[in-house]
């Protein structure tokens, strides 16, 4: 993740949100090139589900909508996570991820590098009395090493093998005077308070000049409302018939109580969502439709088939109206981690919203006048995730003449940059012209760059780090018989491409 966020940065794909001023905490700006990549995956999306598709349509509300929108769908109430505030360092962490973030933590890390021999039980006790008083000193094994280790002794000896139960070991790490397990926080080590504090998870803001007499709004924590509440403004306008599906692409915002890796948790970030609309008897098949087509559209960007997998949830994960629900998770350098949920909500968001509203959205049927709710199939992705594990996927190192080559091997689809122009001298005034004739050109059917910078072997390795599919060179010899060299990113061969048949050769291969 570390080579990842510096790439990152260093080449312009995703900046910390107001850096010059210290950084905003889960905010992050796309830059030159993030902004192509972000689009070019929005677009392939888009495309997949919209245009190449005779049963979905497209929307976008708005990111504001009328207060009553969250009472019906429940956001209101119980848009939450559990939290818990360590008493010593005044951090925040979610109930339900604070093992994850112990594992992660710089102090249980440490400490395990040093249990790596389970023969000799002393170092736990030199741990604790050396790097872990800088690490974690209000952790209960720091404070207390001789009485808090002989709690946990009798688990050290497996420490890391098959029969360790991770979190019962953690809980002793932090066992109070009588013994009993707490959970230590991830940041100190203190024990943390055993039952959690809900936090509701949606942005507030004022909808009006007069602060006095704003009403009060929220900022959408998804886009699915947005869908759901215009279902019989789609259905009156378009006449469609069921099965059919809405797709939007749009903002979300969700106050986090942590965010972390980079943009996959965040506090403002895209979504990518549909919702299918069927009869109650077409559900269980069309969601099972919906999984494969969506683990494919993965497969058909590149993303490598041993680091995607599909994990059902199990029946006390599901929301309670939910008939069924499955994770497409991708393998992050953090680990297994959702990428995509498609869920089968059955019919309660459209009986909620006629609930609460007042206003009939059953579909009728135009040939047998019947008159139901349609149930639910509902692919959401997040397009900030997508992108980070298409960042992920496509980074790539290998040693060339004995120097490291960073290659970012992003699907032709997906690359920020198709194709750069590269004069190979830069001072010929004839090389340097037609270069940019060439560019002019090529520009109008893809992106495309011109760079003289540097030396030609720089400009290729800078061309390879930020995933430019192809670099075009002219030289010398380009003056004379109208042929450039056209150099494949992933294989670094090279082509001698007449002219003419230049703009064809490319348009070719970015298919």
């Amino acid at each position: 993740m570390d080579k990842i966020v510096s790439l990152a940065k260093r080449r312009g794909f995703i900046f910390q949100s107001s850096e010059i001023y210290g950084g905003l905490n889960g905010v992050f700006d796309y830059g030159p090139l993030g902004v192509e990549l972000k689009r070019n995956i929005k677009n392939a999306w888009w495309q997949t589900i919209v245009h190449f598709r005779d049963d979905v349509v497209g929307l976008d509300s708005g990111i504001l909508m009328h207060a009553m929108v969250w009472k019906a769908s429940g956001h209101a109430d119980s848009f939450s996570d559990p939290f818990v505030k360590c008493p010593a360092c005044s951090k925040f962490f979610r109930l339900d991820k604070v093992y994850d973030e112990i594992k992660d933590s710089p102090w249980f890390q440490s400490l395990a590098k040093s249990m790596s021999n389970p023969k000799d039980m002393g170092h736990m006790l030199r741990w604790a009395k050396g790097p872990g008083k800088s690490l974690a000193s209000n952790l209960a094994l720091v404070k207390d090493p001789e009485v808090t280790f002989s709690y946990i002794a009798d688990l050290h000896y497996t420490f890391g093998g098959v029969n360790l139960e991770f979190e019962n070991f953690v809980k002793r790490l932090g066992s109070d005077d009588k013994g009993i397990g707490h959970i230590p926080c991830p940041n100190c080590g203190q024990s943390l308070p055993d039952e959690g504090v809900a936090a509701n998870l949606m942005l507030k803001t004022s909808l009006g000049p007069v602060e006095e007499t704003a009403e009060k709004v929220y900022l959408r924590p998804e886009t699915a409302q947005g869908i759901f509440v215009n279902f019989a403004n789609v259905v009156d306008s378009t006449h469609r018939k069921l099965p059919f599906g809405i797709a939007q692409v749009g903002k979300s915002f969700r106050n986090e109580v942590t965010t972390k890796n980079f943009i996959f948790r965040s506090r403002e970030f895209e979504q990518m969502e549909i919702e299918y609309f069927c009869r109650p008897e077409q559900a269980s098949e069309a969601h099972e439709r919906w999984i494969q087509d969506r683990l494919n559209w993965y497969f058909s960007l590149g993303l490598n088939k041993e680091r995607l997998r599909l994990r059902m949830h199990a029946k006390d994960e599901l929301a309670h109206y939910a008939a069924g629900c499955s994770d497409i998770e991708y393998l992050f350098p953090f680990g297994w981690s959702e990428l995509e949920g498609i869920a089968n909500r059955g019919d309660y968001d459209l009986k909620q919203h006629a609930k609460f509203s007042g206003k009939d959205l059953q579909y009728q049927d135009p040939v047998t006048l019947e008159k139901f709710f349609p149930h639910v199939i509902e692919p959401s992705g997040g397009c900030d995730r997508a992108t980070l594990a298409f960042l992920v996927d496509a980074y790539h190192e290998e040693t060339v003449n004995d120097t490291l080559r960073v290659v970012m091997k992003f699907h032709p689809k997906l690359a920020p940059i198709k194709v750069a122009v590269l004069p190979l001298l830069k001072k010929n005034e004839g090389i340097v012209a037609l270069a940019k004739k060439i560019k002019s050109e090529l520009q109008k059917d893809m992106v495309c760059v011109y760079d003289d910078t540097a030396a030609i072997g720089k400009l290729y390795r800078r061309q390879d780090e930020v995933g430019t599919v192809f670099c075009v060179t002219v030289d010398v010899q380009s003056l004379e018989d109208k042929q450039v060299t056209v150099r494949f990113r992933d294989t670094m061969q090279q082509e001698r491409i007449p002219l003419e048949r230049l703009s064809g050769y490319l348009k070719e291969k970015l298919i």
